[in-house]
């Protein structure tokens, strides 16, 4: 039997490192655990609701948060940030303000950052949306497939892999259909892999969609 582990938590403290940077007592950690998740989820709907784009990706790549005692700094690094500013001018202070509000940060301030990433389709959160916004309008999981494979190689990446579950093209049996281009070495530790999982709701139910992009390594 195949032992599966998710290829970030594999290589934490090699290749990659924490999204959450913050210390607390073994009684409180579940506490700031659940206050990431609410700020994670805060931040993309917000950035879903106030952004129309036509391709229908946010380009929120990662959201790192920094916790001290009193400051919180969250860092969202985007794609697209241009997408964000243009279409409200004051986004990101009245998301500053609101979430300042939502989380009761009285003795601790609220700062936010956004940091801009330079090739966004070299980034596997970037790229399922991207997926994701192809499968929503009818195209071709195939098509959808090689067109983000394609996009990829303007990224200058080593490698990738595209697996797309569920019912592919509205079939009564689910199935699981993957592509790989390059070589994604899952089992080298010191191979820098990103990865994501990203679920879509199609009108025939929802599929799965998860990306691994080796970015540098031997």
């Amino acid at each position: 039997m195949g032992q599966k582990i998710n290829p970030i938590g594999f290589r934490l403290g090699t290749t990659q490192g924490h999204h959450s940077l913050w210390f607390a007592q073994p009684k409180n950690y579940s506490e700031g655990l659940q206050e990431d998740q609410k700020i994670r989820n805060y931040i993309k709907n917000y950035v879903q609701k106030n952004t129309k784009t036509s391709s229908g990706v946010e380009g929120i790549a990662r959201i790192e948060i920094q916790k001290r005692i009193d400051l919180i700094q969250i860092i969202i690094y985007m794609g697209f940030p241009k997408i964000l500013i243009e279409s409200r001018p004051r986004g990101i202070e009245e998301l500053q303000m609101n979430l300042q509000k939502e989380f009761n940060s009285v003795n601790r301030k609220l700062n936010i950052a956004i940091a801009r990433i330079e090739k966004p389709y070299g980034n596997p959160n970037i790229l399922a949306e991207f997926i994701a916004g192809q499968l929503k309008n009818r195209v071709s999981f195939r098509k959808a497939m090689k067109k983000a494979i394609e996009l990829t190689e303007q990224a200058d990446t080593k490698g990738i892999q595209v697996q797309i579950a569920g019912r592919i093209d509205g079939k009564e049996i689910a199935r699981v259909e993957w592509i790989r281009e390059g070589r994604v070495p899952l089992q080298t530790i010191r191979a820098k892999i990103d990865y994501c999982s990203y679920t879509v709701r199609t009108i025939y139910g929802v599929l799965g969609i998860k990306i691994w992009i080796f970015i540098e390594g031997e």
